[in-house]
């Protein structure tokens, strides 16, 4: 059996349903005409950003070069060659194929192709339908090892190897647990079954590669619960090498989908996809500068949408004003007021009204470049923070008219949208008028009370959203203070993101382009089994725990079930485990399955098993503990309970303790003292953390505290590559020749003649040495090439990062150097063993 549901405080995401606002009587939407001004819609935008087709990486065996792909980097060699000056990073990227939605195989089970590394019996003895009672395992250890299953991509271990013995693999400070990214998306993924799965009738596990097989009777006997289940004759064979051509018993992921229920005649090819509608909800309490980058911004962002997509525009400040695609000569609003939320008489009788407010963009865009044209700036003299906000009321009108008939519908054409979708508001300040808002000034005498009431309609409002399968996506830029609190429950609880943003410049309408096109599945719905001998204690990600009315339930079903507002492939959870006492097994089993609607209607069960081998030796343990992963599992705990500035402090000192204790625990001790070694085979471990510690997650280096409350509601759902830049930066030097070298993230690799990349996740910095920035010609050779570098680390990165240039000695460098490990004062040895090419230079110092 497997462990029993953990109590919801695990979770990152917990969700309080509180009673709507009553309906308050609203005039009739009052027709607003907007004659378009003399600005071009064609000025000034920015390209949209480059996709890089997808690479394959080849394996090297140079460590210090090599640009890794579990670092971020995509590239078909060692280190790529860039050509300067001052052209960009020569990068091979083989072509993609056609994009399909998944691949299908027959229902009939074909023959599966094993690498040739697997060790198979060449013939087995066989076994005739004669009531045989013997249980044939599905893979044997060669086998398995051609699988590399501590290594899939969908899920990553903290160790590829379990202890034992209670009392040492449950150490709290060094922890195991796994990150399971559920909607990620990779060339070479799953086998796609499009059938029933078998389940066990007893705990509800799925058959797989580890299940035990009569191949008289096709009876399978469950991995996790051992009860015996049947297949309806399905898995009756004459021999084990016969099961093989069963996806589900010989690969360890495979996708069940489901196609009929939902859209008769499903045909699998990428172009039918229909695109979820996008509604707009923009700030119009812009000053000048600000609204010039925004319309710069809106024009690019329509300019990169496919034909097909339905978009919608809506403003609010004091009103809210819903645009009409109808009138093709002006930009024309409907007005509604913004001190309430709309009825559903103001609602009807805009929806059922003459206007079109969901249009698709081939249809309407020069409409569309109009409106954004003829936007104003703000008028009144008011500090940016006092002026009026109704985002609330805006958002309600925003569902309300994904939720009517749309155009299309109105021309006697329904078509049914993919996926979940999208509202993206593009807010300059905080909330500060109407339903769901906080007063201008945070030394009013209630703020307390109407803080709290602001969070629990926020969050209400997040929580119909995500009923109405819609994301609320919330991207922030300016100077103003947001106020983080109140706008977050919306996002999180409809399953999207709050973004915070310098200006609404480049970095704003990248992430607008990328939040738009992210594919999200909706319905989601994961379930975590695993051996009865392993207990879940937390779960960190996005997501809450599932009623049991949400799901379907077996006999003895112990799964761990938790409901997802949307699946996308940046997300992840981060699970962490314990075991209930002395394990007698060779080998634990962990499965898990994700149930979600995809953008094309499909009904997908993704389903990964794996099986972790046992052992008494810590040592082997301590050789198979994976130090990326298990950091960033340490970190995603830590972050969990850093809520504001005092718990960060707090928790910088956890951070001490824990490594203390992992030293104590795993380490050995030096002779002749009480001192402990650290574990070699942890080495990466502490410095992980120290720079967990030191940076923006944690440290001081951020400024406001709604940065670092945005940065940790990222950090806490992001998928593993991402938060493991978030924590640890990744440093890459620019070489004569074209070439970028890595490095350790220490301030010795800030070196006068050369220039310096250093990826933070969220950020990217590129440091120019002041030799190096004397030479006009060199320096911009190698700012083109390191800024060319820099996109292609982070081209499919959402939320994208700033990035940000300076010299050395200037006053934006200090952003780079309070990143990096500071060493100047460390022993000449230890400076040269950390970066090689110092050793040079001490010696010829000393000469």
């Amino acid at each position: 059996m497997a462990n029993p549901p953990q109590p919801s405080h695990g979770y990152s995401a917990t969700l309080t349903p509180t009673p709507t606002q009553p309906d308050a009587p609203s005039p009739r939407p009052e027709k607003n005409s907007i004659p378009p001004p003399f600005l071009s819609p064609a000025a000034a935008r920015f390209p949209p950003p480059r996709l890089q087709q997808e690479q394959i990486p080849s394996p090297s065996t140079r460590t210090p070069n090599l640009l890794s792909p579990a670092n971020g980097v995509k590239t078909g060699s060692p280190i790529p060659h860039l050509s300067t000056p001052p052209g960009p990073p020569v990068f091979s990227s083989p072509l993609r194929p056609a994009a399909v939605p998944f691949r299908t195989s027959p229902a009939t089970p074909q023959p599966v192709a094993i690498s040739s590394s697997s060790s198979l019996p060449a013939s087995s003895p066989p076994y005739y339908s004669n009531g045989s009672a013997e249980l044939q395992h599905q893979v044997s250890d060669a086998t398995e090892e051609s699988f590399h299953l501590g290594k899939s991509p969908y899920v990553l271990f903290s160790a590829d190897k379990v202890l034992k013995r209670k009392k040492q693999a449950n150490v709290p400070s060094l922890g195991f647990g796994a990150l399971v990214s559920p909607g990620r998306e990779i060339s070479a993924g799953p086998q796609v079954i499009q059938r029933d799965p078998h389940r066990c009738q007893n705990c509800g596990a799925y058959a797989n590669l580890y299940c035990n097989i009569l191949l008289g009777s096709g009876q399978w006997q469950c991995a996790i619960c051992r009860n015996l289940n049947g297949s309806e004759g399905e898995y009756v064979a004459t021999s084990k090498e016969e099961l093989l051509n069963y996806p589900e018993l010989s690969s360890p992921m495979v996708d069940y989908v489901q196609t009929g229920n939902k859209r008769p005649g499903f045909i699998p090819v990428g172009d039918i996809r229909i695109s979820a509608p996008i509604l707009l909800v923009i700030d119009e309490c812009l000053d000048e500068p600000h609204l010039q980058h925004l319309q710069s911004s809106l024009h690019a962002f329509v300019d990169s949408l496919p034909p097909t997509t339905r978009i919608g525009i809506i403003l609010y400040g004091r009103t809210v004003s819903v645009y009409d695609f109808s009138e093709e000569s002006v930009a024309s609003a409907d007005m509604l007021p913004g001190d309430r939320s709309p009825t559903q008489d103001s609602l009807k009788s805009l929806i059922y009204g003459t206007g079109i407010y969901l249009s698709a963009i081939h249809a309407s865009l020069p409409v569309i470049h109009t409106i954004f044209s003829s936007l104003r700036p703000y008028k009144l003299n008011l500090p940016e923070a006092s002026r009026d906000r109704c985002l609330g009321t805006a958002v309600e009108v925003a569902l309300g008219i994904i939720q009517g008939p749309s155009a299309e519908i109105s021309r006697g054409i329904v078509k049914r949208s993919g996926g979940n979708s999208r509202i993206i508001v593009c807010a300059g300040g905080p909330n500060t008028y109407g339903p769901g808002s906080v007063p201008h000034s945070l030394s009013h005498p209630n703020y307390p009370h109407m803080e709290k009431l602001a969070l629990k309609w926020m969050e209400h409002l997040g929580q119909e959203a995500h009923r109405q399968n819609t994301v609320v996506d919330i991207l922030c830029a300016g100077t103003c203070p947001v106020r983080v609190p109140i706008l977050q429950p919306l996002a999180k609880a409809s399953g999207g993101v709050l973004i915070l943003h310098d200006d609404f410049g480049e970095a704003f309408g990248v992430n607008l382009q990328r939040a738009s096109t992210r594919a999200a599945g909706s319905h989601g719905l994961f379930e975590i089994r695993c051996s009865d001998d392993i207990l879940i204690t937390q779960v960190v990600g996005p997501g809450e725990e599932a009623h049991t009315d949400a799901h379907e339930t077996f006999k003895n079903d112990n799964s761990l079930s938790i409901q997802m507002p949307s699946i996308e492939e940046t997300q992840s959870f981060a699970l962490s485990m314990e075991t209930k006492g002395d394990i007698k097994s060779d080998y634990v089993f962990f499965q898990f399955a994700i149930q979600y609607s995809n953008v094309y209607q499909a009904d997908i069960s993704r389903v990964i098993t794996v099986r972790l081998p046992t052992v008494d030796s810590v040592s082997a343990y301590l050789e198979s503990v994976q130090d990326d992963v298990a950091a960033v599992l340490i970190a995603k705990r830590t972050l969990l309970q850093a809520k504001n500035y005092s718990d960060a402090i707090d928790m910088r000192a956890t951070i001490d303790e824990r490594v203390k204790d992992i030293a104590l625990k795993f380490g050995s001790q030096l002779p002749k003292s009480k001192l402990y070694r650290f574990p070699k085979e942890l080495s990466v471990v502490p410095e992980h953390l120290f720079h967990l510690r030191r940076g923006p997650l944690l440290g001081s280096i951020v400024g406001h505290e709604d940065e670092r409350s945005v940065l940790r509601n990222l950090f806490l759902n992001a998928s593993f590559d991402l938060s493991l830049r978030m924590i640890a930066p990744r440093c890459l030097m620019h070489r004569e020749g074209g070439t970028f070298e890595e490095l350790p993230a220490y301030d010795l690799a800030m070196q006068s003649d050369a220039a310096v990349v250093l990826d933070h996740g969220t950020d990217v910095f590129i440091w120019l040495g002041a030799e190096l920035a004397a030479d006009e010609g060199k320096s911009a050779a190698a700012l083109a090439a390191c800024r060319t570098l820099a996109e292609e680390l982070t081209e499919s990165r959402f939320p994208a990062p700033r990035i940000l240039a300076f010299k050395e000695g200037s006053s934006q460098a200090r952003y780079f150097v309070s990143r990096l490990i500071p060493a100047h004062k460390d022993p000449p040895y230890e400076q040269g063993s950390k970066i090689p090419s110092t050793s040079d230079f001490d010696t010829r110092s000393e000469d």
